[in-house]
């Protein structure tokens, strides 16, 4: 009976111990637990390089393509992915001149140019003159959430004539299984060929790839509201 009673007495001294450690353990695992990573930040890149232009008029005054009125005179821009009312530092690599811009439109829908500022951005930056320029976008803000319904595509082409337009859809489409037209108003207007429905930029990053090495040509545009606007 001695002995019981010393075991239990040992046994009733280490429990608060015991369950001290159990705690102290389960509070460690918590603190290690990995976060997934949100939509937009595995999909919204934080450092882009590439060739910058600008526009102006005729544009000037018309809807841009997340419905507000173009003011060439504001610092906004125009880019093929990044989700409306993102802000971006956008550095001139020829003089280190920077800006800060707000995404209201889409574009430029030329090979190897990856954003189209304001003719207000482009005076601070000194792009007037050269009008076209090597430069580097760091990511300030997205919008929260903004990357979560995000639809990704490739663009292969652009024709003033629709009807071309149509049969190199047809043509695609036939191959690689999702092609559209999607109409860029413009002096002259283009019919812009897209394939592909991705809903992330990796995966059509991926198709692009395959585009440039079958077809010759091809780069990433954001579809979810190109289908439904103007885009430039």
């Amino acid at each position: 009976m001695y002995f019981c009673g010393r075991k239990l007495a040992l046994v009733a001294a280490l429990l608060p111990a015991l369950i001290v450690s159990a705690c102290a353990k389960k509070k460690h695992r918590v603190g290690y637990a990995a976060v997934p990573p949100s939509p937009a930040q595995t999909q919204i890149p934080s450092t882009e390089v590439g060739l910058a232009s600008w526009y102006g008029h005729p544009y000037h005054g018309r809807a841009a393509a997340n419905g507000e009125i173009y003011d060439m005179e504001k610092l906004t821009a125009a880019h093929r992915t990044l989700p409306f009312n993102t802000w971006v530092r956008v550095t001139n690599l020829s003089n280190s001149k920077s800006v800060e811009v707000r995404i209201i439109d889409r574009g430029p829908f030329i090979q190897g140019r990856i954003i189209d500022l304001s003719h207000a951005a482009a005076q601070v930056i000194e792009l007037i003159g050269p009008g076209v320029a090597q430069v580097r976008i760091d990511l300030i803000a997205a919008p929260p959430g903004a990357a979560a319904v995000a639809l990704y595509g490739v663009q292969v082409g652009a024709f003033q004539d629709r009807n071309r337009a149509e049969r190199y859809r047809a043509t695609l489409e036939a191959q690689y299984g999702t092609a559209r037209i999607v109409y860029h108003e413009g002096t002259p207007g283009l019919w812009r060929v897209l394939v592909g429905s991705e809903n992330s930029m990796d995966a059509a990053a991926l198709l692009a790839r395959r585009l440039q090495t079958e077809v010759g040509s091809g780069f990433v545009v954001r579809l979810d509201d190109a289908v439904t606007t103007a885009s430039r």
